[in-house]
């Protein structure tokens, strides 16, 4: 077991920072750790390390010592809570149900509250995120519209071309290669806020659209309403919302997340919606979890509860509440009992194309044409795309469904916080099992984290950047073409994944509800 290390004060007093871990820390979570050990293996740095203090039983173990008075914090114990990805994996593992993650954001909290370990350009980069940006939608957009300029205007190929990146870590010269393009125009600003159901009427979603998914992923986010659309629901997008509070919440800026969480169950309750829908596991993950987060909040409390209870991530609205998958799967079974899958448009020359071309990623719509052109250097494949684009969804599809151009093999990597928070793994799996013409193989340790969780790829790159290698060599094992997952940072990990590895021409990372909109069928 973990021995506590630290000292107190001369005088037998303690820090500042031991007196606000005590007041914060719930007692009752951390004598409800039996030491079991369940954990260990589920922890991503234990298994990296083998050291117990990067286990979640060696960091309780650490709080504890505080909390009883055994030890006062120092900069080792600031560290170790810093490098626990927040993955929370160890949860489901805990016969206790022991709330390891609420423990873990309480002691960061404390630990920024008196930290003295930050430069000055750690807290000026830390205030300018947290405060001047994240919270403010317009200041986002601001933002997108920089990088958008930076990425369509020649000075990105300029940059690169001078060496300029290799002045900055290895890391996020990398990050930079995979970043998809941004835009100042969110979803809202596109398209609106108000979008009515295709057919029969389910009930009422409001989307959550997030500040990063909103400029780096615009189109997800537009996708993700014509998938609930299609699906019988009316969405509305409240404009009034704004970021969640997970990256404030996971870097000890409780009141940040309060603040912003309040603002967002305002938003939405105002809305009258039945369902919060979101397209992000590390958003999701926190927005269900706003009832404890303002549970000590008299004015906020009992609408936090409203808030979480209705909260779902799109997969399992979709699977659970929505027509379109159960409409998919009948497409799909009436399909095998004539002999034939459902096809969108040119299926048939689409996959010879492929074969022609070397077992590159199938060609369908705009990202496979792209993708297999290069891959293969042939212009077939992006030609038979093109034609599937042309032709739309043909006459093998019945109703709302999904349906596959051509034959694809397709792997999941699961949102450690969609996982292990929201309970939602089988939501997924259900709906890419639906697309018919679709191979699914499951990738193991697929509940494994990627590294990525939240920034920690970008102030833990080395810790990060082992988990990842690891993570793909299963990831090659799948031979899959597709590598979806439902979470823009994961996404991005998966990417950079792609590119280190050098699987670019054979593999592509999509959002699992970019996927299921190119696939979808309409009368």
């Amino acid at each position: 077991m973990l021995e506590a290390k630290g000292s107190k004060g001369s005088d037998g007093s303690c820090s500042e920072l031991a007196t606000t871990l005590k007041n914060t820390l719930n007692y009752d979570q951390l004598t409800n750790c039996m030491r079991c050990g369940f954990c260990l293996p589920a922890c991503p740095t234990f298994r990296e390390t083998g050291i117990e203090a990067e286990s979640p039983r060696g960091r309780i173990a650490l709080m504890k010592a505080v909390a009883d008075g055994l030890m006062d914090p120092d900069y080792a114990f600031e560290t170790q809570m810093n490098h626990c990805l927040g993955c929370r994996a160890c949860e489901p593992a805990c016969p206790a149900d022991v709330k390891y993650g609420q423990l873990l954001e309480q002691a960061r909290d404390s630990v920024e509250q008196h930290t003295q370990s930050h430069r000055w350009w750690v807290k000026l980069a830390r205030k300018t995120a947290f405060e001047g940006i994240f919270p403010h939608q317009g200041r986002m957009r601001l933002l997108g519209g920089a990088l958008q300029v930076y990425q369509k205007s020649g000075l990105r190929g300029l940059v690169r071309g001078s060496g300029m990146m290799k002045l900055f870590p290895k890391h996020m010269e990398q990050m930079e290669r995979i970043l998809p393009d941004a835009s100042y125009r969110g979803v809202i600003e596109q398209i609106g806020s108000v979008h009515p159901a295709k057919g029969e009427r389910v009930g009422t979603v409001g989307l959550f659209r997030g500040c990063i998914m909103d400029v780096l992923f615009t189109e997800t986010n537009k996708h993700t309403v014509e998938l609930l659309n299609a699906a019988g629901f009316d969405v509305v997008i409240p404009e009034s919302q704004n970021c969640c509070g997970a990256l404030h919440a996971h870097s000890g800026e409780q009141d940040g997340a309060r603040e912003l969480a309040k603002s967002n169950i305002a938003a939405f309750k105002a809305a009258g919606v039945d369902w919060i829908a979101s397209n992000a596991g590390g958003c999701g993950a926190l927005l269900v979890e706003y009832d404890h987060l303002l549970h000590d909040d008299p004015q906020y409390a009992s609408d936090a509860k409203w808030f979480a209870k209705r909260t779902l991530d799109v997969s399992k609205l979709l699977v659970e509440h929505g027509r379109l998958q159960s409409a998919a799967a009948a497409a799909v079974a009436a399909s095998k009992v004539q002999g034939t899958a459902p096809s969108c448009g040119g299926g048939a020359s689409a996959s010879a194309a492929v074969g022609a071309g070397g077992g590159a990623a199938p060609g369908f719509g705009s990202r496979g044409a792209s993708g297999a052109a290069n891959a293969s250097g042939g212009t077939a494949v992006a030609s038979a795309a093109a034609s599937d684009t042309a032709t739309g969804c043909g006459g093998g599809c019945s109703g709302v469904g999904f349906a596959a151009a051509d034959p694809v093999r397709i792997t999941y990597q699961d949102s450690c916080h969609l996982r292990n928070v929201m309970r939602s793994s089988e939501a997924p799996r259900k709906l890419m099992k639906s697309v018919a013409n679709a191979e699914f193989v499951e990738l193991y340790e697929s509940d494994r984290c990627c590294g990525s969780a939240g920034i920690y790829n970008l102030t833990q790159p080395e810790m990060a950047g082992q988990i990842l290698d690891h993570k793909m060599d299963h990831v090659k094992q799948t031979g899959a073409h597709y590598l979806l997952t439902s979470n823009p940072g994961c996404l991005l990990q998966m990417k950079l994944g792609i590119e280190k590895h050098g699987m670019s021409g054979q593999m592509e990372a999509v959002h699992l509800v970019d996927f299921l909109h190119e696939r979808i069928c309409k009368e």
